[in-house]
């Protein structure tokens, strides 16, 4: 059998979804993102992105936020972003 690999727009929807993700994050307040489960990288990622004023370089920020969240699980973020909202 041959296991169908995802398509490229079907990976680039995903990425879309983590960098928006990445952007809810940087839209909260200190002691909620103090809160979250976060690695060092991307909490400073984070935290640099919020002094960012410049509209490019924020597009910039935002896109590397999203890389980096490749690199974890986002359901626990999704989970406690939930929890958040509430």
């Amino acid at each position: 059998m041959t296991e169908l690999k995802p398509s490229k727009s079907a990976i680039k929807r995903e990425y879309l979804a983590l960098q928006q993700l990445g952007e809810e994050l940087i839209t909260l307040r200190q002691s909620e993102i103090d809160s979250l489960p976060l690695d060092e990288d991307l909490r400073e990622a984070i935290m640099e992105a919020r002094q960012i004023k410049a509209r490019g370089a924020l597009r910039r920020q935002k896109q590397y936020i999203g890389k980096l969240m490749r690199n974890i699980d986002p359901e626990p973020l999704k989970q406690e972003l939930a929890k958040l909202r509430r």
